[in-house]
């Protein structure tokens, strides 16, 4: 059934908070760069934000049971770009992780397949009827996350395959997880953690520049974000939505627990980045389409 949607139903409550965050970003972005070499890229990152706001708006008009339908084949075009940047990606520093783009610019295939894991997690778990996962189900819904996060492991780029884990963590326990099964997926998250990449610091920045009531706001700004989205959650109208809202937050957690962890000696080092603020286009596209499938599911609250 043909679905009509308002942007009266917009969350933009959530989007003001959401700006605050980028406007924070490109501040320190522009402060940390300045007088160096790398002076001028908060313009670029003003760019992706745009870029990024137009995807959101662009992906919250689609009707995500229709995408739901077809994740089969997002999925496989998602493991097919993971290959081509295997083979034709752009090495740097004994890795590779990004496609070059024409202008100079470069993107990062793997951050774009967190929104295809989590619409394909969606629509496993939703199309699954009983209480709790057999054990057939369990291997099934590791493979979906496992096989891109074993290709990206190959980049080999650790830190994006981890932020891979949540999807998969939150699927399985809305899903129906067993304690024997959950006892598993403990132990293969904690083995992963203690590994090795490069970092991304605006905290230790931004914190360094505002002090600790800076970061405590900044803290505070985060929690209404994730806070917003778990409403929009209990809001969906079906359990496809809800599973969609609570992938995205999920990775949004996850990204901003190990990210400050990792800047005040908790986390071991790894290059997750911290969302809406750290510099990266890939990173920045990632999480506006994301919250443009949020926006997808909340405006749809009300229609059957």
């Amino acid at each position: 059934m043909a679905r009509n949607i308002s942007f009266r139903d917009f969350d933009w409550l959530l989007l003001t908070f959401v700006l605050i965050i980028c406007a924070l970003g490109v501040v320190e972005i522009r402060s940390a760069t300045l007088h160096t070499k790398f002076a001028g890229v908060h313009i670029k990152q003003l760019y992706w934000i745009a870029g990024g706001l137009a995807g959101m708006f662009a992906v919250s008009v689609l009707n995500y049971q229709m995408l739901l339908e077809r994740v089969h084949w997002m999925y496989i075009g998602a493991v097919a770009s993971l290959m081509s940047v295997l083979v034709f990606g752009q090495k740097y520093l004994g890795a590779r992780r990004w496609v070059k783009l024409p202008g100079g610019n470069h993107f990062q295939p793997s951050e774009w397949v967190k929104l295809i894991l989590i619409l394909a997690v969606a629509k496993y778990f939703a199309d699954l009827q009983q209480r709790e996962l057999s054990w057939s189900d369990f291997v099934k819904a590791g493979a979906i996350v496992g096989v891109p996060m074993l290709m990206v492991l190959a980049q080999p780029d650790l830190g994006t395959a981890l932020t891979y884990l949540p999807v998969a963590i939150i699927g399985l326990f809305l899903g129906g997880v067993r304690w024997k099964q959950a006892l598993i997926v403990v132990m293969l998250a904690g083995l992963a953690m203690p590994l090795e990449p490069h970092t991304d610091f605006i905290f230790a920045a931004f914190s360094e520049e505002h002090g600790f009531v800076g970061a405590l706001a900044l803290l505070l700004l985060y929690f209404i974000v994730l806070m917003r989205l778990t409403q929009n959650a209990q809001t969906a109208p079906d359990r496809a939505g809800t599973f969609i809202v609570m992938g995205v937050v999920a990775v949004l957690t996850f990204h901003i627990l190990v990210n400050i962890g990792m800047v005040v000696g908790f986390m071991p080092v790894t290059g997750i980045p911290l969302p809406l603020m750290s510099y990266g286009g890939s990173s920045v596209l990632f999480m506006f389409l994301a919250l443009g499938m949020v926006m997808n599911v909340r405006m749809r609250r009300f229609v059957n």
